[in-house]
């Protein structure tokens, strides 16, 4: 058997154990240790395994993980999230669709804190929901918006997608982040937009709540101060070099543990339950990044990137189908595959056709990782329509499933322009760095 076809014939076992399952880093850890074995013998897994782990581990660039997690669940527990959530819909809960476009306004401050799908679409969800319940919304619009708001999570930086797009082809975690801002505002202004038409044509779907003073709204803004103030810090700041990233995750986190403190929000008993989860969370993400430092080598032994480098050149098709190509192996990949494993197993093999072909690496970042947010809401594996379905049981799936529907077709539109235009994507990154 050629190395070519023991690389395949990986993948493909990679692939079934995650249709079955396993767990995204035994999965690969699995695979590619057996794999560099087989290439390479025992002592070469076992050398690579130890030696990639300590490296990786010792990474000073991944302190940014644990802390813009703690950041996010410490936000979570202040109550920030409900007064950004409140500070949205005093301003426009009163129009027609105003709770749902005042809910996805709140799923994208709280991403622009979390940088997490899963948390933001949990958070709001239990925020919002029983908001919009009460007033009448149909339960297919209110499931829809908290599920689509939630995937704003790893495009608005902070974003732990970005880190890992950074880290694995080692790009720069900075230059990702701020090519996310403009990206995640226009895909935030785009779902507002959805929801108007939906609600144009649908106004039962969104029935306008109560109106609120100019006092009441001064009153709302004032407590989404805080959040709005710590979102400018660590963004701005790496925007203008005062920090690197790791240094504004410090900085962030440290501003809202600290508002906890003032405030009294923030109790020792949230706080530990807090740092638990923020533990949990950045414990798998690391186990993700050491197995994909198995897997990689493998698939470079095998030499399987190259091959299908090759492939695609010595087609001769054009720069933008090639894209167009990766891209639409990870909107059908998105249907079965967690987003994290999709990442893992594909930039491998597409990251070297990207710099052949001349594309920049952060403008297609930028498109993965959008690419990866439709993957979060589409079936049959869509997580985030879970999430939603955990929060709101009594909502069948299917209905949410159909609530996400326009925001899905909203997110390819998104896609499109950003292909259309990359300026909207590099333009914050190369003023940053030049």
């Amino acid at each position: 058997m050629s190395v070519e076809a023991i690389g395949f014939t990986g993948i493909a076992a990679l692939l079934s154990l995650l249709v079955l399952r396993v767990p995204v880093a035994f999965a690969m850890f699995l695979v590619g240790f057996i794999g560099i074995w087989v290439l390479n013998g025992w002592n070469g897994a076992m050398g690579l395994l130890s030696s990639e782990t300590f490296t990786l581990a010792s990474s000073s660039e991944l302190v940014v993980v644990p802390l813009f997690i703690l950041m996010g669940n410490v936000a979570s527990a202040t109550g920030m999230s409900r007064q950004l959530y409140n500070a949205a819909y005093a301003i426009i809960g009163h129009i027609r669709g105003g709770l749902a476009s005042a809910t996805l306004l709140g799923c994208g401050g709280f991403a622009a804190l979390s940088g997490s799908s899963v948390a933001s679409a949990l958070t709001m969800g239990k925020v919002s929901l029983s908001e919009m319940d009460r007033f009448k919304y149909d339960p297919r619009l209110s499931t829809g918006v908290v599920a689509a708001g939630g995937t704003l999570g790893i495009l608005i930086p902070p974003s732990t997608g970005f880190v890992l797009f950074a880290i694995l082809p080692e790009q720069s975690i900075g230059r990702l982040f701020l090519a996310g801002v403009f990206p995640g505002i226009l895909l935030l202004t785009i779902f507002i937009l959805t929801v108007t038409i939906i609600c144009w044509f649908r106004p039962e779907a969104g029935p306008p709540g109560p109106r609120t003073s100019l006092r009441q709204k001064l009153t709302a803004l004032t407590g989404a101060l805080p959040i709005l103030l710590v979102i400018t810090i660590t963004i701005g700041g790496i925007y203008g070099g005062l920090f690197s990233p790791v240094e504004a995750a410090g900085v962030g986190a440290a501003f809202v543990i600290l508002y906890g403190v003032i405030t009294r929000s923030l109790s020792l008993k949230a706080f530990w339950q807090a740092a638990r989860e923020s533990v949990i969370t950045t414990a798998t993400v690391m186990l993700i990044l050491i197995a994909a430092h198995m897997i990689n080598p493998f698939l470079a032994l095998s030499h399987v990137p190259s091959y299908v480098g090759e492939t695609l050149v010595a087609l001769q098709i054009p720069v933008l189908a090639t894209l167009a190509l990766m891209l639409l192996v990870y909107l059908v990949l998105g249907c079965f595959l967690e987003g994290f494993a999709m990442l893992v197993l594909t930039l491998p093999i597409f990251f070297p056709v990207v710099l052949q072909l001349g594309i920049d690496p952060i403008w297609f970042g930028v498109l993965v990782v959008l690419t990866l947010e439709m993957g979060l809401i589409s079936p049959p594996v869509g997580i985030n329509v879970f999430i939603v379905k955990s929060v709101a049981p009594q909502v069948a799936l299917a209905d949410i499933f159909r609530g996400v529907i326009p925001f899905w077709f909203a997110m390819l539109v998104t896609l499109g322009i950003l292909i259309t235009f990359p300026q909207i994507s590099l333009l914050l990154p190369n003023t940053m760095f030049n």
